[in-house]
């Protein structure tokens, strides 16, 4: 069953250039990214309208040139603010990206810290703010030239990586183990990779809880903490984000599609992917089909 991994493992860019850049535009592409991590460092920058994103259970909104800073593992997500639109661009790049040499004392200062949650920096910088202005310039080349990363600019993008690094070392402080809310929530994944693999099954709090080590009554408590929702009701939205997926990319009969996601009560798959998505299953598909046949690309149009 195709589904999408919290701990997401693609390759962003090359095997020997790992950076890349992504283009989203919330809800025309897609109306959320579910929780999930990586082991790349990623830059969230809007450019216009609003979007949701979430990281470690805090929730941030990113207006025009607003950026977020997610740090490698730290699990989080995007969405859709409100009823807003909004468009942004996902820098992502792996720390191996920085390191040279066996041995090499700049990627032990200044990356690992960051790989060891030694090192943190915050998450939201909205426009005005002194990192996103020093940052800023980096970003702003890298988009321009995302097309060329790999051919004519590979240099420049690693000369703004690099800067772009230094800054943020710049702004980083250490981590107080006994405050970060990593070392709670870091538990928590083990109810995510639960629900990940057995989104189709029954599943309860306790059967989650119990996956953490947690009693109930502290997993719920951690789980609103960390998720802003209650675990049915991620658990419910992870199922229609499945849902919405299937129906937009396969030809299955609705009524395989909320089996297969774990909606055993059709009137109720209905009625709750009506209360998400404005619109039932069927009308949700045939507005997805056609959209991807107004937006299919010709052959000479380059892609977004």
């Amino acid at each position: 069953m195709d589904h999408t991994p919290l701990h997401e493992t693609k390759t962003h860019g090359t095997a020997t250039f790992p950076f890349t850049v992504y283009r989203g535009i919330i809800p025309e592409y897609f109306r959320s990214f579910p929780l999930h991590w990586h082991d790349e460092f990623e830059l969230i920058y809007c450019v216009q309208g609003k979007v949701l994103v979430t990281v470690w259970g805090q929730a941030y909104t990113l207006c025009a040139g607003s950026l977020i800073v997610v740090l490698p593992r730290a699990v989080h997500s995007i969405g859709q603010c409100g009823s807003a639109l909004g468009e942004y661009f996902n820098i992502m790049f792996h720390p191996m990206l920085f390191k040279g040499p066996e041995d090499d004392p700049c990627y032990e200062k200044y990356v690992l810290p960051f790989l060891n949650g030694e090192k943190t920096l915050d998450c939201c910088h909205p426009s005005d703010s002194p990192f996103n202005q020093a940052v800023t310039p980096c970003i702003l080349s890298m988009l321009e030239h995302r097309r060329d990363s790999y051919s004519t600019h590979e240099l420049m993008m690693k000369s703004c990586l690099f800067l772009l690094l230094h800054h943020m070392n710049q702004n980083s402080t250490a981590v107080k183990y006994n405050s970060l809310p990593q070392l709670s929530y870091g538990r928590l994944k083990d109810a995510l990779y639960y629900v990940q693999h057995f989104y189709d099954q029954e599943i309860s709090v306790k059967a989650a809880a119990r996956q953490c080590g947690f009693s109930e009554s502290h997993f719920m408590k951690l789980f609103r903490e960390f998720t802003g929702i209650s675990f049915n009701a991620y658990l419910v939205n992870y199922r229609l984000d499945l849902a919405a997926r299937q129906l937009s990319e396969t030809g299955l009969k609705v009524i395989d599609i909320a089996e297969n996601c774990g909606f055993r009560n059709h009137s109720y798959f209905t009625r709750a992917f009506r209360q998400k998505y404005g619109r039932t299953p069927v009308e949700y598909r045939k507005a997805a089909h056609t959209s991807h046949t107004q937006s299919a690309p010709t052959a000479s149009s380059p892609p977004a």
